[in-house]
């Protein structure tokens, strides 16, 4: 157990009942870190986790379930980690949601109020809450996973990519307090964010056989790349955008 980067390491997951979150704590826990996950769906989150822990042979994998649309909720979170395991040395952020129109003109201001929630508010409260953790670890990483339609929006995706434009900004504005942080030595706690076209899971393969989901990253390619972040030094990864699909 271990690679080195990660072993003994300290590592919060947002978002860890879905498929990228349940590959993302296994291959955390395979890479020798302490795994705390969390997700408002208790029931998919208590699979999660177990299957981290049998699959990467009796790991430390544990989960809460966490409001993380409560800025409050997610710095009890933050701070009962620091206390609970003594040290936080990263966030891995995987809270995700999608929902498009057919055209520009049909865009609706409703689909942009979910979103906003989940793909912008959730950033904020992650990064406010883990932020200073982070800057005490020799090692923090904050790890947001974004979407290549954030750099160049579809007509329409409108709502989505300004959600997911916004969440980088933010993302880098976090960025820019570790590299301050750092002085002249530079950084030595990081956010980084992971580009991807989208995400595919076996699940979906099986569901649709004859897809050939070009571009798409696996949630195994995205979890190997998340551990990534912490195998390079914080002043190569902060305020990068790492793609993990064809840049446009």
């Amino acid at each position: 157990m271990g690679n080195g980067a990660l072993d003994g390491a300290v590592v919060a997951v947002a978002g860890a009942g879905g498929p990228a979150g349940r590959a993302a704590l296994l291959r955390l826990a395979e890479a020798g870190a302490t795994v705390i996950g969390a997700d408002n769906d208790p029931e998919r989150l208590a699979e999660a986790v177990d299957a981290a822990r049998y699959a990467s042979g009796g790991a430390t994998v544990t989960g809460e379930t966490v409001d993380l649309l409560d800025l409050q909720s997610t710095r009890d979170w933050a701070a009962r980690t620091e206390k609970e395991f003594g040290r936080v040395d990263g966030l891995v952020h995987l809270v995700g949601g999608w929902r498009g129109s057919e055209t520009f003109i049909k865009t609706s201001l409703d689909d942009w109020d979910f979103l906003e929630l989940l793909l912008v508010r959730t950033v904020q409260h992650t990064s406010l809450a883990f932020s200073e953790a982070l800057q005490r670890s020799d090692r923090g990483r904050y790890v947001l996973i974004s979407a290549a339609g954030a750099t160049r929006p579809t007509a329409g995706n409108a709502a989505y990519a300004a959600g997911k434009a916004a969440a980088e900004a933010w993302t880098l504005a976090m960025a820019d307090y570790f590299r301050k942080a750092g002085g002249e030595q530079g950084p030595t706690s990081a956010a980084a964010i992971l580009v991807v076209k989208a995400l595919v899971h076996d699940a979906m393969r099986a569901d649709r056989p004859n897809a050939k989901f070009a571009g798409f990253t696996d949630v195994k390619d995205l979890a190997q790349a998340i551990v990534g972040v912490w195998e390079k030094s914080a002043p190569e990864v902060n305020g990068q955008r790492l793609w993990l699909t064809e840049k446009p």
